[in-house]
């Protein structure tokens, strides 16, 4: 066999490109729930300021290991009186809809918070045991998850496996991405005259997938990285039952930590 010498063996590995897994991180979700707290909020409604400072002191947004998962939906319904929230999406105000059929519900509402697919109103009360009660279940899920940023995009790669064939039948996988720092001053509406801080704000929602009869379901997805970024992105996975929106089971993943790798 040829060898090399020693100089063209070090050019031919500096030249060498890197693997896939050394560019990326990953994280991968355990055999207990990862509770998801979602909230849907709007920087137009005068009631929900309280809603956000309590979500953004229960969940860090730099913690990679809370109690749970935390996502702020804005909705774009409060738009019309007056002050347009910039980070409102018309898909959140279906995904609230979306749920409230799911729950049975009559109306939305802002604030809501939804925790597992299912109206929580124990924040009002500081009452938190609705939360760590979840996160002592067994997953109906387990959900692995690997990124590489860019510039312009974050290339993100997902796997999930649903435990059971009944909840299988209709189970979905989303990728969200998430940051939080942000901050308005609002100039009209009920909000007028306030400055407004925003954590753990859904910039992108994807269905990365529908899960096979076998329970499986996997995606590469791109998302876009936000023109106006946040303090501490994050990636959520979360599968989740279309018919009932029980969340069977959630994945955080701190780009944080990919930065630093």
């Amino acid at each position: 066999m040829r060898r090399l010498p020693a100089l063209m063996l070090v050019l031919a590995c500096l030249a060498a490109p890197p693997a896939r897994a050394a560019a990326a991180c990953q994280a991968a979700s355990g055999p207990l729930v990862r509770p998801l707290l979602e909230l849907y909020t709007s920087e137009g409604c005068d009631s929900c300021p309280p809603a956000e400072r309590w979500l953004a002191a229960q969940f860090a947004a730099a913690d990679a290991a809370p109690r749970g998962i935390a996502l702020a939906f804005h909705v774009d319904y409060w738009d019309r009186l007056g002050w347009t929230d910039r980070f409102a999406d018309a898909q959140y105000t279906a995904r609230q809809y979306a749920m409230m059929h799911a729950n049975g519900g009559a109306f939305v509402y802002t604030p809501q918070f939804l925790l597992q697919g299912r109206d929580f109103a124990g924040w009002r009360h500081a009452d938190t045991t609705a939360i760590d009660r979840a996160a002592r279940r067994s997953a109906g899920a387990t959900i692995a998850m690997d990124a590489v940023p860019g510039a312009r995009e974050v290339i993100v790669h997902v796997d999930a496996r649903v435990a059971e064939r009944a909840a299988a039948a209709d189970a979905q996988l989303f990728v969200a991405y998430a940051d939080s720092g942000l901050v308005s001053n609002v100039e009209a509406g009920e909000n007028r005259g306030l400055r407004l801080a925003h954590d753990h704000v859904v910039r992108t929602l994807r269905l990365a997938g529908i899960a096979a009869r076998d329970g499986h379901v996997a995606a590469t997805v791109k998302i876009p990285t936000p023109g106006e970024r946040g303090a501490h992105p994050t990636l959520v996975a979360f599968v989740q039952r279309a018919s009932s929106g029980d969340v069977l089971q959630a994945l955080a993943l701190p780009l944080d930590a990919c930065r630093n790798r």
